[in-house]
């Protein structure tokens, strides 16, 4: 599987899927508790704002978002609560309303960007299409916080594809987490679409190490909204069967994680 300019459809439509759990909450339904400690539906909507926000800054001001990147190697996390607060202030609707206009300049900056180039990014600069799919796995990961706090049983589409690119080209980011040696080898990964007509491959065929399974699982794997015993995944071979607790696709802590049968 190859990244495509169908990511940026792809991002608008799941945002589309996601926003669309929130239409007619209530007040009381909107600080929800969601699987993240301390964050309720309105902190993961405001959440998903700011990481728009930083993608479009990205793709149209990179001299403003340079100024993003020096704050953030001076604590992401705080920059993280004080885009919260910030994004909060005006109410969960208005926060809504953010997300949806910074996800909508989020996709137009980086569609419009040279698809041959980078832009800049957190700690490397980044080709638009894998800044796209960076934004795909946090929508869908978000989203699925969400959709948990509200009861809903998502149906997944063959948008993960990109996820299940995104985190294939992202093993190596649970090892840095728990600051251990990456393998120097690749696994070999074979993932089911949720419609069943593809398998999306990568890495060598003979490889010993193999990661096998439905790709929606995998997405929810190395986002970390499952825990592993709970997914329909496979490993085969020693790396991959100690990668499997470890995946994740972002960098920086890993977090607690989700306990078997738990989204927490």
């Amino acid at each position: 599987m190859t990244q495509s300019l169908d990511v940026y459809a792809d991002l608008v439509a799941e945002g589309e899927e996601i926003d669309a759990l929130l239409e007619g909450l209530d007040d009381q339904q909107w600080q929800t508790p969601t699987p993240a400690p301390g964050w309720t539906v309105a902190h993961q909507v405001a959440h998903l704002a700011f990481v728009c926000h930083l993608a479009a800054t990205s793709a149209h001001d990179p001299q403003r978002f340079a100024q993003y990147a020096a704050q953030a190697k001076n604590g992401f996390q705080a920059a993280v609560d004080g885009a919260l607060t910030q994004f909060l202030a005006a109410g969960p609707k208005a926060a809504r309303a953010r997300w949806r206009e910074e996800l909508a300049a989020s996709v137009a900056g980086l569609s419009a960007a040279d698809q041959k180039s980078t832009v800049p990014w957190l700690v490397n600069p980044l080709p638009p299409t894998v800044l796209a799919a960076a934004g795909m796995m946090e929508v869908f990961a978000h989203g699925q916080d969400i959709a948990d706090a509200l009861g809903v049983q998502r149906k997944y589409t063959d948008r993960v594809g990109h996820l299940a690119w995104f985190g294939v080209h992202t093993r190596d980011f649970g090892y840095h987490a728990h600051k251990l040696l990456p393998p120097t080898h690749e696994f070999r990964f074979e993932l089911t679409a949720p419609s069943h007509t593809t398998t999306w491959t990568f890495g060598p065929e003979n490889a010993t190490d193999r990661i096998t399974g439905p790709a929606a699982d995998f997405a929810l794997l190395v986002s970390r909204r499952r825990h592993h015993t709970d997914l329909a995944i496979h490993a085969q071979g020693t790396q991959a069967k100690q990668w499997l607790p470890i995946a994740q696709a972002y960098r920086g802590p890993s977090g607690t994680g989700p306990k078997p049968n738990q989204t927490t």
